[in-house]
């Protein structure tokens, strides 16, 4: 942290300002953000404690995936499960529910309440 500062004087001062540090043993870190995944491998954590507030410091090999990564495939199940809820709530047919959930954006709850008026 500070080049030539001795270790144990470096903890002792921490120690006097109310600073805790823990290292963590983790094999991986995933922050999960709106639009993908940060994936951090390999990670060296340490969680501080400074006057009660808690933070973490990470560092490692760190990779980004996007949701558009995701596969096609994976997408077309997912939307064929909401299509199979949506008739099975509504009793309307497949044409209808699919008509109805590309109006209200996916919003499958949206288009149940819809169907059923």
């Amino acid at each position: 942290m500070f080049p030539g500062l001795n270790p144990k004087k470096m903890q002792a001062m921490m120690k006097q300002l109310g600073i805790k540090q823990e290292d963590i043993n983790a094999e991986r870190v995933i922050i999960e953000k709106s639009d993908g995944k940060i994936i951090i491998e390999e990670p060296s954590v340490v969680k501080v404690n400074m006057q009660g507030q808690e933070t973490f410091q990470i560092s490692g090999n760190v990779r980004e995936e996007n949701i558009e990564e995701g596969s096609e495939e994976e997408n077309k199940e997912q939307l064929e499960k909401d299509i199979q809820t949506i008739m099975e709530k509504t009793s309307k047919d497949k044409e209808e529910v699919v008509l109805c959930l590309e109006k209200n954006e996916g919003d499958i709850a949206a288009t149940i309440l819809e169907l059923s008026e």
